[in-house]
């Protein structure tokens, strides 16, 4: 059975999307992150620029979602992170949240696996679990709230 606790709330800031249209890979686009904050019982600070979400669109509108960014905790602790899900909903849906419309989150599925890397002594245990999030989508924002599974 699994257990899950609270690891915490993420913004993470991104721009607009460049879609390379149909690569050999499937529909491409790539979402660069610029920003943001995340917090946490344990851990808290600012998602820093530089990572993107490489996705992937399914001809059925699901968006397969590959993000790598680097978080840096208030006492300047670096944290990698990988996160990998899917986003997907009814056509219309899915057409508002491409055009940056608000779209309650309840019409349409966001989830996402996190791993991390870190080298910090303090924040080792980061390296030895998974986490699961539910998303928002927004324009220019995701929001995801993260829980470790035990």
């Amino acid at each position: 059975m699994l257990d899950l606790r609270p690891l915490c709330k993420l913004q993470v800031e991104v721009a607009d999307p460049y879609d390379f249209g149909t690569t050999p890979a499937g529909h491409r686009r790539v979402i660069n992150i610029v920003g943001g904050s995340f917090a946490g019982p344990r851990m808290a600070g600012e998602v820093l620029p530089g990572g993107a979400d490489w996705q992937i669109l399914r001809p059925g509108g699901a968006a397969v979602l590959d993000a790598r960014y680097t978080l840096r905790t208030h006492a300047g602790e670096l944290i990698q992170v990988t996160s990998q899900g899917i986003r997907h909903g009814p056509p219309e849906v899915m057409a508002r949240l491409a055009r940056g419309e608000p779209v309650d989150a309840g019409l349409y599925y966001f989830r996402t696996v996190l791993r991390f890397e870190t080298g910090s002594d303090a924040l080792g245990w980061l390296n030895d679990i998974i986490a699961i999030a539910s998303g928002v989508r927004t324009r220019n924002l995701v929001e995801l709230e993260a829980f470790e599974i035990l």
